[in-house]
């Protein structure tokens, strides 16, 4: 497993050991022992260390990405090229079984270079004659992301500014499920693309989202202020002017989020026989507050 120490990796390894699985896991840096884990000291750009990830194994699942990096050529090291080096590696140990996580900005490669570098990755997997499966996660939020976390904040004040257009959402806990369900899974998840979600049809206007966050912070009216896309496009600008290297809003970030649709297709989702949502999305907004409200985030 590679990105296995971050957020989706976490409850991926924790799920995945909890199955019974014991997991290879990549990291660059010193981990705790774990029990049903080895952990190997490695990186994307390793070969050695990812073929001794691979070893052995049953299946690989490549979590591991970039989201917000400088250029477009570190979008491509940190995607396309770190993806087929996993992919290599899988092939060089005869695993067949190859579990990739994607997004969602794949299906619109010309909006940002995140979204390019992830349909390259995807092409990688594609042609890599393994027995693989493309997972497009919409937003994730659960216990320990980081990147909603402002959200959660300016919900909890009564108001949140929030981009136009549609989005699809997934619990953590529940895409962990699914990835590891493809890991076990044979048959007929191969050469499938899946975007998973919370079930809901049509997904979420941000607006609305917004709003359920507020419930499961205890703000009963949350005002969600729209924010045009092309004022998404300068801040990103002037973000990355301010902060260069450490801006959060780039210029690519911002024409990511201001797309109108990140709806989860209808017709893409797994099959219910092998994976469907079990919590509903309010009670899983909650938790998450408990969590950030657990650690003295929110």
């Amino acid at each position: 497993m590679t990105g296995a120490t971050g957020f989706v990796g976490k409850a991926t390894l924790r799920q995945a050991v909890a199955a019974g699985w014991h997991i290879r896991a990549l990291t660059r840096r010193p981990q705790e022992a774990r029990d049903g884990v080895t952990w190997i000291a490695g990186a994307l750009d390793r070969p050695e260390a990812l073929a001794d990830m691979a070893a052995g194994s049953d299946a690989v699942m490549h979590i591991a990405g970039v989201v917000n990096v400088p250029t477009r050529a570190d979008f491509e090291t940190g995607n396309a090229t770190a993806t087929a080096n996993v992919v290599a590696a899988a092939r060089g140990a005869g695993v067949r079984r190859f579990v990739h996580v994607s997004s969602l900005a794949a299906r619109e490669p010309d909006i940002s270079n995140y979204g390019w570098s992830k349909e390259r990755a995807e092409k990688v997997v594609e042609d890599s004659g393994l027995d693989w499966t493309i997972v497009r996660p919409p937003a994730v939020f659960g216990p320990g992301d980081s990147e909603m976390l402002d959200l959660f904040r300016m919900a909890r004040r009564g108001i949140a500014l929030v981009p136009p257009g549609r989005m699809s959402a997934i619990y953590v806990e529940e895409l962990a499920r699914l990835l590891v369900a493809l890991a076990a899974d044979r048959a007929a998840s191969i050469g499938q693309i899946y975007e998973p979600d919370d079930g809901r049809a049509g997904g979420w206007t941000h607006g609305d989202f917004a709003r359920a966050v507020g419930e499961a912070v205890g703000r009963t009216h949350v005002r969600a202020l729209p924010v045009p896309g092309a004022v998404l496009k300068t801040a990103g600008r002037l973000d990355t002017l301010m902060r260069r290297k450490a801006a959060k809003l780039t210029p690519d970030r911002a024409r990511y989020i201001a797309h109108p649709d990140w709806v989860a297709a209808e017709g893409a989702r797994p099959p219910a026989m092998l994976w469907k949502p079990a919590l509903d999305t309010k009670d899983a907004l909650a938790e998450t507050v408990r969590w950030y409200r657990s650690e003295g985030w929110l």
